[in-house]
């Protein structure tokens, strides 16, 4: 069904009732931000489905890795640039190591035609798009790149105008025309623009921003001068509280729909950009293949931790078809340039960790060799592509020194040890943080490096200001029979998270915006997530813990809450349940389900806080999806925090 076919307002009621949705919005959304309908509650959101429900659609089985124009030439862009950078990326071996999207950015439209809507390539920009007819095609370029054993990406918005003409007028290559031939985003357009960029034009990814439907309330001078049409504000990245969530959840899902209606073939990536805003972080996950978490990245240090923050708690939210996007890679640019080779390899290494979308985003007609090195590490590489698809979680956190783990496909973990500081910093490595056993020998790899070292229970190191130390390590395992969930976050999936009324997360480090300086009152905590199922931590960052019982091992969720777990050859889910002790309200009695593919198989009797843990012991033997369910009173806005200790499943 189009989104313009039924919409109209949600006031924060019917918000509250709408997060109880499981099924995505549809339904029109007009120009203003209170004429959008309200769907129908689901009968029980907590209901056992026997579905994995993270998206299966389009083509991103691990991060998408490649290039976008944006960071090295913003709306600059033209074919010579495009191409050189394609062959180089070929020519260098980067291709070979997994870098095969070439993604055009904002500045390749001219207009929207006004007899039919069509999209003008600017044909002096992009000489093989010229057509004797008029029309212009981009299909000689994606056909270029395919040949060379690329993908090609494009860009739009999701409402009428783009990120450029609304934040970045003074850039070059701003649409030309009238009010109507510059409204060059999918607004208005999702099927006829879908089918022109895959159908017709040969496209492989496309990545939809969102500033129209962000940047051009009523309000706004150009607006009022008639410049541009207003449309919404729909996202308000300050206030979720002023955000119409189910608004932008249904123009998102309308382009979903198209992507999946003209590629049969199902050979598509659908790239979400709305900077972790419209809380994003929940649903996300359901409809795309890779979604930004955070604003745009610049290259400074203080923005690449706020953006490394946005994704950093969050490894239950990106899995194997749709990853956490902290934006493009700035290596080589700013503090992240060769001279400051310490700052790049870290950039590198954390966004390889998290497993972000590997895009370059340089001019590699400069590049040095040094700097290749660093983007084509194949080791640094093989952690990202790591067919586990295991974002890294965080064994030990602070504002100075964070320790990321991820589990590798063959067993092996990886470790980063980040020091985030421009002092030297000391780290104790201990064989707990990667759940290996602590009497046994650990080896490591220095993936920068190259070298070997071994210790038994724990090893001490020097970080320089801004390092990271990477490397692969092998030991036995503390859990010798199985996985603990926090060794798997790719298998598991918080479907619904408790998260009743969407907060902004106070965790994300608020580094100054350049663009900004210090104008107004300073940055503000802006995107939601804050209250989000957790490994090894309650959902708001604290020790798990029940009845005094401390669990440096579990899922820390909001109660009313059901994760998908998937199953591959294990025989037994165990875990230790219970109210979590940092619960506040500690009023409402929770109860503990387990269901394998949609029938009950365990249940507690009612816990209470204050209460010890109760044991689960489930067989599993033969299930295909666990689903893990802690239930309290219907309606409770904001659920207390629950645990489920020592998590694992067991062969």
């Amino acid at each position: 069904m189009s989104v313009r076919s039924t919409a109209r307002a949600l006031g924060w009621t019917s918000f509250i009732a709408a997060a109880l949705i499981a099924a995505p919005a549809s339904g029109q959304v007009r120009d203003s931000a209170s004429d959008v309908a309200a769907p129908s509650p689901a009968a029980d959101p907590l209901a056992p489905t026997g579905r994995w429900s993270v998206y299966g659609g389009g083509h991103a089985p691990l991060p998408p890795m490649g290039w976008n124009s944006w960071n090295a030439f913003t709306s600059d862009i033209d074919e010579e640039k495009l191409m050189a950078s394609a062959r180089i990326i070929v020519e260098s071996g980067l291709a070979a190591k997994g870098y095969r999207y070439i993604n055009i950015d904002d500045g390749w439209w001219l207009q929207r035609r006004a007899s039919d809507g069509r999209m003008l390539i600017r044909t002096d920009n992009f000489p093989s798009a010229v057509t004797a007819d008029g029309n212009g095609s981009f299909r000689p370029l994606t056909d270029r790149l395919h040949a060379m054993g690329l993908k090609a990406g494009i860009y739009s918005d999701i409402g009428r105008n783009s990120c450029g003409q609304v934040f970045t007028s003074t850039f070059p290559n701003q649409p030309e025309g009238s009010v109507a031939e510059r409204e060059v985003g999918l607004y208005g357009h999702v099927d006829q623009d879908i089918a022109l960029y895959f159908k017709e034009w040969g496209f492989d990814l496309i990545k939809v921003d969102a500033c129209g439907i962000r940047g051009l309330p009523p309000s706004d001078p150009r607006v009022k001068a008639g410049q541009y049409r207003a449309l919404g504000p729909l996202i308000d990245v300050e206030s979720l509280g002023r955000t119409n969530i189910p608004a932008v959840k249904a123009l998102y899902d309308e382009v979903r729909q198209a992507l999946e209606r003209h590629n049969p073939d199902n050979d598509f990536v659908y790239s979400l950009c709305l900077w972790g805003s419209a809380d994003s972080r929940a649903w996300s996950k359901t409809m795309g293949n890779m979604s930004r978490t955070s604003e745009d990245i610049f290259p400074t240090w203080g923005r690449m931790l706020h953006n490394l923050d946005s994704v950093a708690h969050r490894p239950l939210y990106a899995h194997p078809g749709s990853w956490n996007d902290p934006d493009m890679l700035f290596v080589g640019t700013g503090e992240f340039d060769v001279a400051d080779p310490v700052k790049a390899r870290s950039h590198m290494a954390l966004w390889a960790m998290v497993n972000a979308p590997l895009i370059i985003g340089y001019d590699l007609r400069k590049a040095s060799p040094a700097l290749m090195d660093i983007l084509g590490n194949a080791q640094i590489i093989a952690l990202n592509q790591d067919s586990a698809g295991n974002q890294a979680v965080l064994a030990f956190d602070s504002q100075e020194v964070q320790i990321f783990v991820k589990t590798l496909d063959d067993g092996d973990k990886a470790v980063a040890i980040f020091n985030r500081t421009a002092a030297p910093a000391k780290a104790l490595l201990t064989a707990d943080h990667l759940k290996l056993a602590s009497e046994s020998p650990i080896d490591l790899t220095d993936l920068w490096q190259g070298g070997q070292r071994r210790f038994t229970g724990e090893q001490t190191f020097e970080l320089a200001p801004y390092e990271t130390l990477i490397f692969r390590a092998g030991g036995s395992r503390r859990l010798t029979e199985g996985l603990y969930l926090s060794e798997q976050p790719a298998r598991v999936n918080p479907a619904v998270d408790g998260v009743m009324v969407p907060e902004a997360d106070p965790q994300v480090h608020r580094g100054l915006l350049p663009w900004r300086g210090t104008k107004g009152g300073g940055e503000r905590t802006q995107y939601g997530g804050w209250g989000g199922a957790r490994l090894d931590q309650t959902p708001f960052g604290q020790a798990l813990s029940v009845a005094g019982k401390h669990y440096d091992s579990g899922l820390g969720i909001l109660a009313n809450s059901r994760v998908e777990v998937r199953n591959e050859g294990f025989r037994r889910f165990v875990a230790e349940v219970g109210i979590d002790d940092s619960a506040r309200a500690r009023q409402h009695p929770v109860t503990f389900l387990v269901y394998g593919d949609g029938k009950l198989l365990a249940q507690s009797r009612a816990a209470r806080p204050g209460e010890a843990a109760q044991s689960l012991d489930v067989a599993i033997e033969g299930v295909r999806l666990i689903e893990l369910v802690a239930r309290t009173e219907r309606g409770v806005l904001f659920p207390d925090p629950v645990t489920w200790g020592n998590a694992a499943l067991l062969r």
